[in-house]
């Protein structure tokens, strides 16, 4: 699997869990109501899916290297959907996690 499809593969993942997560928040929290909070509930079921279509076989390395995709990707959809601004820690913060997930998943390893 190339790298580019991977990158791919957590970016979709991310619009899955943290759109998921979104539209729970916004059904409960903004009043929105079960239609928001079931597409919620199913977006989070796909972004599972998605995650499998990794190639790496280690649940922990994926789950780990994703977790670098989400707090960048909760950062650009706060950006986006709730006209959240970062100051420069979270962007620092958003970075380092993004150079961990490069780390965890893309390091060459002897198989």
């Amino acid at each position: 699997m190339t790298v580019a499809r991977s990158v791919v593969l957590f970016v979709v993942a991310a619009l899955f869990e943290i759109g998921g997560a979104w539209l729970v928040w916004q059904g409960i929290r903004e009043h929105k109501g079960w239609i928001w909070i079931g597409a919620g509930v199913i977006a989070l079921g796909l972004y599972g899916v998605v995650a499998t279509w990794q190639h790496d076989d280690n649940f922990g390395r994926i789950l780990a290297a994703y977790g670098g995709i989400f707090v960048a990707g909760s950062i650009a959809w706060g950006m986006v959907a709730d006209g959240y601004r970062p100051d420069r820690y979270d962007v620092i913060g958003a970075l380092v996690c993004l150079a961990g997930m490069a780390v965890i998943m893309y390091a060459p390893r002897s198989h």
